[in-house]
């Protein structure tokens, strides 16, 4: 689990294809501290275990699915991308949760500097717009983002100075890809909704079949006290 706060921005140190997966070196100075074999860290929104670690790069085996259905199979040598160890369970939440198990991919549609502000707009496929609300979360490239407003199946967000300086967002141009996950919650309610209306209502009890008498002294004759 993760909060989609960036620690730190890597760059791909190399990429070695190894049949139906393949091995990602990643440089790296913050996230590599502490870090052992077997943790999971976020890879622009998707959780990958490391196989691999030293003082400054650490290596994660990303098999096939994940390279086809997200970025990670179109970064080069020299690729930034943004980190993030797992959540530790004393830790501050200041984004959301987000498990880096991506959605599905985006493109930029647009990204503007306007004054201090950067606006980035998305277009969502109509299978996962419903669980984008206004004011909502989301994440986009292991980034948590807050959606300022949707407009038909594009929405935007309001990107900070200080986001943009600590991502990799401030390499990113109008018609590249990113990796999107919606928020969890919304998916989990909707299960549910879709679980309990399919077993249907509760049976409710025969109310006439099970009604019994009230308790008095002639009852209690008539069972024998």
């Amino acid at each position: 689990m993760f909060t989609g706060i960036v620690e730190e921005v890597g760059q791909v140190c190399s990429i070695v294809n190894m049949g139906d997966k393949a091995r990602l070196v990643i440089q790296a100075k913050r996230v590599v501290e502490g870090t052992a074999l077997g943790d999971s860290i976020n890879i622009d929104g998707v959780c990958q275990t490391v196989t691999a670690v030293d003082s400054s790069t650490f290596a994660v085996d990303t098999l096939a699915e994940s390279l086809k259905k997200t970025t990670l199979g179109r970064l080069r040598a020299g690729s930034s991308v943004n980190l993030e160890r797992a959540l530790r369970a004393d830790s501050r939440m200041g984004g959301h949760f987000v498990q880096g198990h991506v959605s599905c991919t985006v493109r930029i549609q647009r990204l503007e500097t306007t004054g201090n502000n950067v606006y980035l707009e998305v277009e969502i496929p109509e299978d996962q717009l419903r669980y984008c609300v206004p004011e909502g979360s989301i994440a986009l490239d292991g980034i948590s983002l807050t959606i300022a407003r949707i407009s038909g199946n594009v929405i935007t967000v309001n990107i900070i100075p200080a986001t943009l300086e600590a991502t990799s967002l401030g390499h990113k141009q109008t018609g590249d890809s990113m990796n999107l996950e919606t928020d969890i919650i919304g998916r989990y309610v909707e299960r549910l909704l879709s679980v309990g209306a399919a077993k249907g209502p509760e049976p409710q009890p025969n109310r006439e079949a099970a009604k019994v008498p009230p308790l008095s002294f002639e009852r209690l004759r008539e069972l024998g006290y």
